[in-house]
């Protein structure tokens, strides 16, 4: 858009929904006009393109960033954009890959590595929904658990995250994944993805206790992915180590690395 004024054009072409969708955008003397009839002045646009790190929702023709702070964990949560989908940063810290792969992408290695997707699947850790709404396409059912209520509200103002909210093969749960799997039923689940946060903000979601109950819930046959981590870095080594220990003694067979999608494969 600031390109588009210099240029003297009064018209130009952009995308609204963080890369999803194109739409024409007006541009003005004081600032833009969106399809929607909302005016962003010309000094929040380059506020905006100043702000590469973070993403801004136009409300009210103003302009706020994605952000939010959660008194429940005591911690800072962000929407931040990539060439693709966007991430979440969770106190500064990406919760997805980005340096030379997107969101997307990761999530779709992480599909593969227990494909085919299908049956009922258990997601350990809703964060911004990519894994349940990829999982939504070839699945039975998914459910999805998430610990922190301000997550999905960032979840919420992310266009990436929409059939989250609006998909009716996604069922949501809103509690501690330790305490929810423990409610499930035996073998109920196909599949699981578990993707929790760092050993060091969740180290009971890499304890044996929670590997049992992700055993319990699984069905015969049923594959597991663990998100651990770049298996090749110092932590990743050792976690993955002490995590593949554990999940063999709560009763997985073929506990395998798979390091294209920083984790771990195990089958019941």
């Amino acid at each position: 858009m600031l390109t588009a004024r210099k240029e003297g054009r009064d018209v130009v072409t952009a995308s609204l929904d963080l890369g999803l969708t194109p739409s024409e955008v007006r541009l003005e003397p004081e600032g833009v006009l969106f399809p929607d009839g909302q005016h962003l002045a010309w000094p929040s646009i380059e506020d905006i393109s100043q702000n590469e790190a973070t993403c801004f929702v136009v409300e009210g023709s103003s302009a706020a960033k994605v952000q939010f702070f959660s008194s429940t964990l005591n911690r800072f949560y962000s929407l931040m954009p990539t060439e693709r989908a966007p991430t979440m940063l969770v106190s500064g810290i990406p919760m997805h890959r980005i340096k030379g792969i997107d969101p997307h992408e990761d999530t779709l290695r992480k599909m593969r590595t227990i494909a085919p997707v299908t049956g009922r699947v258990l997601d350990t850790a809703t964060g911004l929904g990519y894994t349940a709404i990829e999982a939504a396409r070839t699945a039975a059912e998914v459910v999805t658990i998430e610990l922190d209520p301000t997550v999905l509200e960032v979840a919420r103002r992310n266009p990436w995250s929409r059939a989250l909210f609006n998909h009716p093969k996604i069922q949501q749960v809103i509690g501690e994944s330790f305490e929810e799997v423990a409610r499930l039923a035996d073998e109920s689940f196909a599949r699981i993805f578990h993707d929790p946060p760092t050993f060091r903000l969740a180290g009971e979601l890499y304890s044996g206790a929670f590997y049992r109950q992700l055993f319990r819930v699984l069905q015969r046959g049923g594959r597991l992915f663990h998100y651990i981590g770049d298996l090749d870095s110092t932590s990743g080594r050792v976690v993955a180590k002490g995590a593949a220990r554990r999940l063999q003694e709560a009763g997985f067979a073929r506990v395998e690395r798979r390091p294209e999608a920083f984790g771990l494969v195990a089958q019941k």
